[in-house]
């Protein structure tokens, strides 16, 4: 099928991938924003994906929305219209643009020469020139030229004409003060272009600038001013259009990091301790701007504390469950490799505290603000010593809320430590969703002492029980008096070091995992797609769910039968049905975000089950569906190599 066939028979189905780039700073995440709600409010699913470099202003980033008319979980390698705000997003994404597809740029970046652009690296540009056999002297406009022999579109924008048309409108002298208008001007071409309507536009940039009418209406004047320009001026009807759809169902659109946040809050959570670090700071930062909120009984509240390290933090948040909140830190790797003696303290105390782990490019810094699945063994080994905790991996946005509540559950049921796992891939992206039914989230503190009777003996807060937990009284309460160590202690907290009381107390908090293997259900562990006794099983975890529902649905209508295993709950492991599922079949594909397939290798040494074939990203971009499509394909049709690795993203 070529790819022009393959999008008309898209267009049949209302769908468009829309990206829009530029240097870092200039409005990107504003237009995605407003872009992303105007085609929400017309009635269409959306999925987004924000790539950004890690400095602070200047260079590339990006978003890539997917629209649709069916919901969507992922992206895919194809953009139908770029709307690019700088010469370097025309050519990293060029190639990306389908045929029928459009570019929006200004016209004054057409005779700019590909290698004078400074932000380009170097390698980038030695790349770029061999695969087109350059002499490294294309400009712009040689690369559109070439984009328009595939039936690309090319729309060259005056904007500085738009923005002096704009401020003599406004009656503003200083250009400057209207230039940060020109993501706007961008959002107007593009709906222009699409024949979207206005009303849902200009609502969409009403909610975005929601506490500054002002700026509110002269970004609408904006939007009106673009548009208006690419009717009167593209009069050529372009392929691709956006009708507004009739729906009633009320949806939500979020991002990975806000679902979280809001998750932890309908969970109980009531003190978060963190320290800055990408990506997860972005959580932290959306519970300080929401720390009052309106619950069942009233206001409520949260206590958000910055602190001065992540030692500090993951310690703070042990203080606080100590005294009885449900208390989490959120983080990333290099602040997780911090927390591991405060983990391994919570660990030795059997602390309930949650540690949001939000996973990007690894090792050491790494790429700070890229993706990778690369510390799933961090994580669940992570720490001096033996001590039980529960790592539970979300797989989209939808299960990154209810998760972020139920971990407390976890944590206080069974007094360990948990860690959340989510990927920069969920942290960064923007979902439409049904609006969550919450009385899904259920609170369930363990098993608590309100008060003590000395008369029946001291309390033991480290009591030796059969199935491991002790009951567990909160620092204040009355008639009660506990110790908390670093050491080894015995059932009252006092330091220990007498070998039977230390095997004691060992065997005492590792029966935890036996219980939570024991009690935890089954579809809270993991989630199985397809007839269980297919030939061919998927296995992965986090975010490439979404690329592999679509890619099995799309696979499955050409004939092929296959399934998909979501291990969710990394340790303790479901290790007794996974062997069950996967000793079915006959063909195993491993699909992981990190170099030697982390997942595959762990089941391997809990059942003796080996993957067949390994299906591996690990350039800091997530996958999309085309991608794990093709590498899928491939095996069903017995064209792959054992070891398949993914390149797509700028």
């Amino acid at each position: 099928m070529t790819k022009e066939l393959f999008w008309v028979k898209r267009l049949a189905k209302r769908e468009l991938n829309w990206m829009i780039g530029g240097p870092q700073g200039s409005g990107i995440d504003t237009s995605a924003n407003i872009f992303g709600r105007a085609c929400g409010y017309g009635g269409y699913h959306l999925y987004g994906k924000r790539e950004y470099h890690s400095n602070i202003k200047g260079l590339h980033s990006y978003f890539h929305f997917r629209v649709s008319e069916t919901p969507v979980g992922a992206n895919i390698d194809d953009v139908n219209l770029l709307a690019a705000f700088d010469a370097e997003t025309i050519v990293r994404h060029i190639g990306e643009v389908t045929p029928m597809g459009g570019v929006i740029l200004d016209k004054e970046d057409l005779n700019i020469n590909v290698s004078k652009i400074p932000t380009l690296p170097l390698e980038f540009l030695e790349e770029f020139n061999r695969r087109r056999k350059s002499t490294g002297e294309d400009t712009i406009n040689d690369l559109l030229e070439e984009a328009k022999k595939e039936n690309i579109h090319v729309y060259p924008i005056p904007f500085l004409d738009l923005l002096k048309n704009l401020a003599d409108k406004l009656t503003i002298e200083k250009l400057s003060k209207v230039t940060r208008m020109r993501n706007v001007l961008a959002i107007g071409v593009t709906f222009g272009l699409l024949g979207y309507d206005t009303n849902l536009t200009e609502k969409a940039i009403k909610t975005v600038f929601g506490g500054k009418p002002k700026i509110a209406e002269m970004n609408v004047l904006a939007f009106k001013e673009a548009y208006e320009y690419t009717k009167q001026n593209f009069n050529e009807e372009f392929t691709h259009r956006l009708d507004r759809l009739d729906t009633r169902e009320r949806r939500i659109f979020l991002s990975g990091f806000q679902a979280v946040a809001l998750g932890k809050v309908l969970g109980g959570c009531r003190v978060q301790t963190y320290y800055p670090i990408t990506p997860a700071a972005d959580e932290s930062e959306y519970l300080e701007a929401h720390e009052i909120f309106e619950g069942k009984n009233g206001d409520c509240a949260i206590i958000v504390m910055q602190t001065e390290d992540e030692i500090a933090a993951v310690n703070m948040a042990s203080g606080a469950a100590l005294a009885g909140a449900r208390a989490a830190t959120a983080t990333s790797g290099p602040g997780f490799s911090l927390m591991t003696e405060g983990l391994s303290w919570a660990g030795n105390n059997e602390v309930p505290i949650v540690i949001t782990y939000y996973q990007r490019g690894a090792p050491s810094t790494g790429l700070p603000t890229r993706h990778g699945q690369d510390d799933l063994r961090f994580a669940v080994y992570a720490g001096h010593g033996e001590f039980p905790r529960i790592v539970l991996a979300s797989g989209d946005i939808e299960e990154c809320f209810f998760d972020a509540a139920k971990v407390f559950n976890y944590a206080e049921r069974y007094q360990v430590p948990v860690i959340h796992l989510v990927d920069k891939a969920l942290a960064n992206s923007t979902q439409s969703y049904k609006v969550f039914d919450l009385n899904q989230v259920e609170i369930d503190r363990g098993k608590i002492v309100s008060g003590w009777n000395t008369q029946e003996g001291g309390y033991k807060r480290f009591q030796f029980t059969e199935s491991g937990v002790s009951p567990r009284a909160f620092l204040g309460t009355r008639g009660v008096v506990m110790w908390y160590t670093g050491d080894e202690h015995n059932e009252s907290g006092h330091i220990s070091e007498e070998p039977l009381n230390r095997k004691m107390m060992m065997e005492k908090r590792m029966r935890k995992l036996d219980l939570a293997h024991k009690e935890i259900p089954p579809e809270e562990r993991f989630n199985f797609f397809g007839r269980e006794n297919a030939d061919t099983v998927i296995v992965s975890w986090g975010s490439t769910k979404g690329a592999i529902l679509e890619a099995i649905e799309t696979l499955t209508r050409e004939g092929f039968e296959l399934a998909f295993l979501q291990v969710r709950m990394i340790h303790p492991l479901p290790k007794e049905r996974i062997a069950q599922i996967l000793g079915k079949a006959k063909t195993r594909i491993a699909v992981e975000m990190n170099y030697s397939g982390q997942l595959a290798s762990m089941i391997n040494e809990n059942t003796g089950i080996s993957m067949d074939y390994y299906t591996l990203k690990y350039n800091g971009r997530p996958m999309t569906t085309t991608e794990v499509h093709v590498a899928v394909e491939n095996v069903l049709r017995g064209d792959a190599p054992k070891r398949q690795v993914l390149t797509h993203g700028s």
